[in-house]
């Protein structure tokens, strides 16, 4: 299975493979990472096999997600599957799929099976599962982070594509964190929690992991909306990502203030991050944290946790003793809690929110780290109650505050643990904290999770007619790295992303001249293909010179890209399909030459120039 959303999806829709071989070469590889504690159930063979055919004379280009397999933490309900919470003797057997879960599937997507967590959603270590601790994905020894532990680990294994956790107290951002990917935590009310188990009902949200900010977006994207069956839906806007806000005003923690416990090499790959942040053009803007942390001790410290004990209360006492124990004392803490303490802790957090928004006024966003410090398992466990507390300091106060969030990879530590930051902003600003975190990302130059794979080009707005520039589509020699690309860097281009044309063309290989080039053909909806590209810009002074260079049969048309944007590019005149071979099928140029290379290299023929 290709690694991302877009690629599995560009492999559907140009036939280079199927939803069913996508599924089976995922659980082939979740045989192969032999873990058994990532997964707490796998959706069998017939139920596998009831989702693929429910994609059967579906147009995949209708489907944002056609064929796509993701993983559900298991406090969220599956229909055939087990609900377990970590706790095999609260399981029942969902009826029917949360709204989330039922969504995804609507836009194409397979659920490949459930999730281990951190027992009834409570902990940020995922060591509190009678189900074992998943192996963290980039360095074995260290805490997967929790509660969404199994999540976290399944994509950044490359596992599945993407996953569904949960986050209350910064159970969607610390596994993220801790297994460089990227977690999404939407706006609450964002994602419809009908169908979730519930940790603390007013503070609970639906999140995503995904290898890429675009990726995790295009999950949330398909589970917006507000829901009937649950009252804590709330319409809110989310929109598209867009281009790095341009004068973005970032707040990050005065030095004073940020909290590290003496964890030197955290504290250095913060620093790093705000650099890189001001080198995207951020101006950096130093707050204090006072309001924020105050915040967060009320989750825990205050009348909070009683919400923990209404959800679970008449289980545990029923059933004390199936309870990790750690968890146990935790809610059972509920117990303990009045309805005064409640209302003045809830006027406080009032209070704390008003000073906090003070605090963000004119900024778009604020950056913390993601997690203070690193653990091991070892030391996880020596010492669960304080260290698991210490993880929160900079998630906790989120929901509280009524903030959504994105944590996204920043970079290695030299003793090979990842880091991230957290981009948070108020409720409704899902998709302009997307713009920013995935600028960040593209500018960490990491791998991708524990894959080794690259991370994609980030996608750029491209320069409107007027700014100076005009944009072009190019599918053959002008490519990045091919022969005539020097003409359009001598011309001044500039590229500016990758990208594919919606399936209406079709890719001919043209007869030999001075170089190797293709022609694209628009043909009839439905017997076409996506062909790959890349975007360029061009200066508007240089642009008239570079097309009238352009020898016929190919010339200038308007190309419909998969995104449903519109650009400039080269096109084929449709008399010189007639004796040109048709290259559709390789999903572009770089496709063909490959293939045509390992053709001359079997037959002993040297490379075509």
């Amino acid at each position: 299975m290709s690694a991302t959303i877009a690629e599995i999806l560009h492999a559907h829709r140009s036939g280079r493979s199927t939803p069913a071989r996508t599924v089976a070469a995922c659980l082939e590889r979740i045989e192969r990472h032999a873990d058994p504690s990532v997964f707490t159930a796998l959706v069998g063979p017939e139920a596998l096999a009831e989702q693929l055919a429910a994609l059967e004379g579906r147009d995949p280009a209708q489907l944002p997600l056609y064929g796509v397999p993701f993983a559900v933490k298991d406090n969220i309900d599956v229909a055939g599957l087990p609900t377990s919470c970590a706790c095999p003797d609260f399981a029942y057997v969902a009826a029917r799929d949360a709204t989330a879960v039922a969504r995804l599937k609507r836009a194409g997507a397979i659920v490949i099976g459930k999730t281990n967590l951190d027992q009834f959603a409570t902990g940020l270590n995922g060591t509190r599962s009678p189900y074992g601790t998943p192996r963290n994905a980039v360095r074995a020894d260290l805490i997967p982070g929790g509660s969404s532990s199994g999540s976290g680990v399944a994509v950044a294994a490359g596992l599945v594509a993407f996953s569904l956790g949960t986050d209350t107290a910064g159970s969607g951002r610390i596994p993220a964190g801790l297994n460089n990917v990227v977690g999404i935590k939407p706006s609450l009310g964002l994602v419809s929690t009908a169908g979730l188990v519930p940790a603390c009902r007013t503070l609970d949200c639906i999140s995503v992991f995904g290898l890429t900010v675009e990726d995790a977006f295009t999950a949330l994207r398909a589970m917006a909306g507000p829901d009937e069956a649950d009252p804590f839906s709330r319409p809110l806007p989310l929109g598209a990502p867009g281009a790095f806000p341009a004068a973005a005003r970032i707040a990050v923690p005065r030095p004073e203030d940020r909290l590290f416990l003496g964890d030197r090499q955290a504290e250095a790959a913060f620093t790093q991050a705000i650099a890189r942040l001001a080198s995207l053009g951020a101006r950096i803007v130093e707050i204090a944290m006072e309001p924020f942390y105050e915040t967060a001790k009320l989750l825990y410290e205050g009348p909070w946790v009683a919400e923990r004990y209404a959800a679970v209360g008449p289980f545990l006492e029923s059933k004390p003793d199936s309870f990790n124990e750690v968890v146990r004392s935790i809610i059972e803490e509920g117990r303990r809690r009045t309805a005064v303490e409640a209302f003045r802790a809830h006027y406080r957090r009032v209070e704390l929110a008003a000073r906090a928004r003070a605090s963000l006024d004119g900024c778009d966003a604020l950056m913390v780290p993601t997690m203070p410090t690193v653990y091991t398992v070892e030391e996880m466990l020596a010492d669960p109650v304080r260290l698991n507390s210490n993880l929160g300091i900079y998630t906790n106060f989120v929901n509280l505050l009524d903030m959504c969030g994105i944590a996204v990879p920043s970079g290695m530590r030299p003793d090979g643990a990842p880091v991230g930051v957290t981009l948070l902003a108020g409720a409704g600003r899902d998709a302009q904290l997307a713009a920013i975190a995935a600028a960040f990302h593209a500018a960490t130059d990491l791998p991708m999770g524990a894959t080794g794979l690259p991370l994609p080009a980030l996608p750029q707005a491209v320069p409107q007619p007027g700014a100076g520039y005009h944009a072009l589509a190019l599918f053959g020699a002008h490519l990045s790295g091919l022969p005539l690309n020097g003409e359009l860097l001598a011309a001044g281009g500039v590229f500016l992303r990758r990208a594919r044309t919606s399936e209406d063309y079709r890719l001919y290989a043209l007869p030999e001249g001075r170089v190797r080039r293709p022609g694209l053909l628009r043909v009839e909806p439905g017997s076409g293909g996506a062909i790959d590209c890349e975007i360029w810009a061009l200066p508007a002074e240089a642009f008239a010179g570079f097309v009238d260079a352009i020898p016929a049969p190919l010339g200038i048309a308007t190309i419909q890209l998969e995104d449903g944007s519109r650009v400039k590019g080269f096109a084929l005149e449709a008399v010189a399909a007639r004796d040109a071979r048709d290259i559709t099928e390789f999903g572009g140029w770089r496709g063909f030459l490959a293939d045509d290379q390992r053709q001359r290299q079997a037959a002993g023929i040297p490379a075509a120039g």
